[in-house]
């Protein structure tokens, strides 16, 4: 019986890890030659890879630090944990918009540096509170910017507050399409979006496309007076344009999960220490599923959630079948050139399952009998073959 070794990189719930079977599994820090890393924030870039590694598991959603082009030319899987901490995001967010509209934070903070009795007090806050004055959130309008797990969650939260809800997504998938309230209305323009709302909460992941996705020129659109959310990534929204415009008193304010030098103590600005998904809950649920992740790909070579793989679950049908698990570029005529070798060598496919993603496939082929070194050695040395094995 194959052990798999997994290293984690970082604290990894228990809740998680206890989700794997006691036997067959080698898993912790110190786990050396490792089949898969486990992490949540360990930077990976510029790491080497050990050439024992078949996976990766970013219990998390964002993969910005994993070189994910690295492991894919490798054949190597990274996978990641879309959805697991949505509610809690979603919950920071809808806590964030309040903030932004009923001035919480500085209320918060005159109230804290009130000195005197009980009387003087009662004079300082009658004098004070009306440099707090808010808004209420009912009739106003949101605009979310990205309509994946979170996005959806915080629109249809906001719509059962009362709130006027756009939405912006041109690739929003037909599962969270399904999942969105059918009061959300969609814009398929984002200047047109940014324009009409009151609030703009931004979710989408950090890529080369969306990296200063809200610019100088995204923030003119957005109405005078509006407050722009950002609890994604920080690089998304470009921090010089928001200050311009916070100054110059275009925008009502910015809240977001990422402090830095330029946005600490200024005016209008609320930064939290990146507690988006700083949940008990949520970092059960990331960890639950990653290792369900990993488990799944080490023991059967099924892939769910891979950001740089196709989708690749196919049953296996009976124990004496042996299973080929086959990663490589998507080029013409590989599952014609396979199918030939083991042709070559006696053995029949009881199943097969073929999937392609841009400019990488994924091949798992059930055959009757052994599959021996010798032939995975083989399908290794075909042309754009990237990895092979048996599960």
């Amino acid at each position: 019986m194959t052990t798999y070794r997994i290293k984690t990189l970082n604290a990894i719930s228990k809740v998680g890890l206890g989700r794997l079977p006691e036997q067959g599994y080698e898993i912790g820090p110190e786990v050396a030659d490792p089949h898969a890393l486990l992490l949540r924030s360990a930077n990976l870039h510029d790491v080497p890879v050990p050439s024992s590694l078949l996976a990766v598991a970013r219990a998390g959603a964002g993969v910005n630090n994993i070189p994910v082009e690295e492991y894919s030319a490798l054949g190597i899987p990274v996978f990641n944990t879309p959805g697991a901490n949505a509610n809690a995001v979603k919950e920071l967010v809808v806590a964030a918009i309040f903030l932004a509209a009923r001035n919480i934070v500085p209320a918060a903070a005159f109230a804290h540096r009130l000195d005197g009795d009980a009387a003087s007090m009662n004079k300082a806050v009658e004098a004070g509170k009306k440099e707090f004055v808010g808004f209420e959130l009912p009739g106003r309008t949101l605009a979310v910017i990205g309509l994946g797990a979170i996005g959806v969650e915080v629109a249809n939260a906001a719509s059962s507050l009362g709130m006027r809800v756009v939405g912006y997504d041109p690739a929003v998938t037909v599962e969270h399409a399904w999942k969105l309230s059918s009061r959300v209305e969609r814009v398929t323009v984002l200047e047109a979006l940014l324009g009409q709302a009151d609030i703009v909460t931004v979710h989408v992941p950090l890529l080369d496309a969306t990296r200063g996705l809200i610019g100088a020129s995204e923030v003119a659109a957005m109405r005078d007076d509006a407050v722009l959310v950002n609890f994604s990534r920080a690089p998304i929204v470009e921090e010089e344009a928001v200050i311009d415009a916070l100054t110059s008193g275009h925008l009502r304010g910015y809240v977001c999960d990422f402090p830095s030098p330029s946005l600490n103590k200024r005016p209008k600005v609320v930064t939290l220490p990146h507690l988006g998904a700083s949940t008990a809950e949520a970092e059960e649920n990331c960890a639950a599923m990653a290792v369900d992740e990993l488990h799944a790909y080490l023991q059967d070579g099924v892939i769910r959630n891979s950001v740089n793989f196709p989708e690749a679950d196919l049953p296996r049908s009976r124990a004496e079948i042996s299973r080929l698990a086959i990663a490589n570029s998507n080029v013409p005529n590989m599952v014609g050139q396979i199918s030939t070798l083991l042709a070559e060598a006696g053995l029949n496919i009881a199943d097969l399952l073929n999937k392609s993603r841009g400019e990488l496939a994924y091949t798992l082929i059930d055959v009757e009998g052994v599959v021996g070194e010798e032939l995975v050695d083989s399908v290794r040395g075909i042309e754009g073959v990237l990895a092979c094995r048996v599960v």
